[in-house]
């Protein structure tokens, strides 16, 4: 019985010990509290942004050309290989073209002999016609200077009263008749010297510009035998070799200008309209460490019908050749600067359920809340933000994921003062 009582006793001696201590631990809820979580923050500062776009795009050359022979013919020789800098105006390849130069010797004799008959033309007239035009006006002109004659010899004698008033009209009906056939010769002798001439040296002139334009063809069909290069560059194709034949129409040769390339990127219509020409840019080029400065050189007036966006061409310069076209690059381009931009790390924007923009912020109290925000421009690793936030504001940037609006949490630094080194 004494044993049976003694652990009584004790039993209710340890309950009265521990009791206390396991209502301590449970709370009032029964279920102990987490530990604060341990996040990374930063401080929303305001600094100077700027506002870039980026995107991937092809490069070409600022001139190209493809020599392409107007004439089939074969390839007699090549002045250049792949790889040959080559200026305006250079001889670059000849073809087959023995046939053509005699076509030319020939024209341009048959154009001599033209020209010959066209300047004896100009001198030449209608013998037979025009001679018996000038007898007859010889003819007329006699007959009516012996009227005339007449007719004043009437006239006289009339006014002494020697002869009637019918004598002298007679006279002059006689002198007015060989005025008229004067005056019918002598237009007939003008038109046949001038009609007669002018056709003769028309049909002259008609056969020299025929033979000028035979000799002219003959000329630029041997001319399309030599290709020449119309810009300064490098070859960077040949087609056939030397004997092979040239087909009309079909590029032999390709030339490229590449002391300058140009990348040609289509954007949406709202980015394009923040551009200007001469903007500053940037093109990242694989196997290059430093970026290849640029300028946007063209930005199209009218939109692609297909994609419904802009096409902006970026220049830059390639003095080393470093840049080869159809490379594949990455280009930055400056639209502008923002000198007091409200900024918090990237990776403190989060994305809430209905796609809005949230961030994490710890009070004084080290408790998290859940804040919505309006971004703006990207620059690097930073986000401007437009509303919802104010300078000094402490943001978390790492730690934030899945963690409630009000959770208790340990904040500290981020790795390398991530936010905290913003230039105001």
């Amino acid at each position: 019985m004494k044993a049976i009582r003694l652990n009584s006793v004790l039993s209710a001696t340890l309950l009265a010990v521990f009791m206390p201590a396991m209502t301590a631990c449970s709370g009032k809820s029964g279920t102990p509290e987490p530990p604060p979580q341990k996040v990374a923050t930063a401080t929303a500062k305001v600094q100077s942004v700027e506002d870039t776009f980026q995107a991937p795009g092809i490069l070409y050359p600022i001139h190209q050309a493809s020599l392409t022979p107007k004439i089939t013919a074969p390839v007699e020789r090549f002045l250049v290989n792949r790889g040959s800098k080559v200026h305006r105006g250079e001889l670059l390849a000849v073809l087959e073209n023995q046939d053509l130069k005699a076509a030319v010797i020939s024209a341009r004799g048959s154009w001599d002999q033209a020209r010959a008959n066209y300047e004896a033309a100009l001198s030449s007239t209608l013998p037979e016609e025009i001679q018996a035009a000038q007898a007859a006006l010889t003819d007329a002109k006699s007959t009516l200077d012996q009227d005339q004659k007449l007719y004043d010899s009437e006239t006289n004698l009339f006014k002494e009263g020697a002869i009637a008033r019918r004598q002298v009209e007679a006279a002059g009906v006689a002198l007015t008749a060989a005025k008229n056939a004067w005056r019918t010769a002598h237009t007939r002798l003008v038109n046949l010297q001038k009609s007669g001439a002018a056709q003769q040296q028309q049909a002259a002139k008609g056969q020299l510009e025929s033979a000028r334009g035979q000799y002219l063809n003959a000329e630029a069909q041997l001319a399309y035998t030599e290709l020449r290069s119309p810009i300064d560059g490098v070859v960077t194709d040949r087609a056939v070799y030397p004997g092979d034949i040239a087909p009309a129409g079909t590029p032999l040769l390709t030339i490229m200008d590449i002391s300058k390339v140009i990348l040609r990127l289509h954007i949406q219509q709202s980015h394009a309209a923040l551009m200007h020409l001469g903007d500053p840019a940037t093109l990242q080029v694989p196997g290059i460490k430093e970026g290849i400065p640029a300028k946007v050189s063209i930005i199209s007036p009218a939109l692609d019908p297909n994609s419904t966006t802009v096409e902006i061409w970026l220049e830059a310069d390639n003095p080393h050749r470093v840049l080869a076209p159809g490379a594949s690059v990455n280009a930055s381009i400056l639209v502008r600067k923002i000198p007091k931009a409200l900024v918090v790390p990237e990776s403190a924007v989060l994305v809430g359920e209905n796609a809005e923009a949230l961030v994490m912020v710890v009070g004084s109290d080290d408790v998290a809340h859940s804040r919505p925000v309006v971004t703006g421009v990207r620059s690097g690793d930073l986000v401007q933000i437009l509303s919802g936030l104010q300078p000094g504001d402490q943001v978390i940037v790492a730690g934030a994921f899945g963690l409630p609006d009000g959770a208790k949490v340990t904040p500290a630094p981020a790795a390398g003062g991530a936010g905290s080194e913003a230039q105001e």
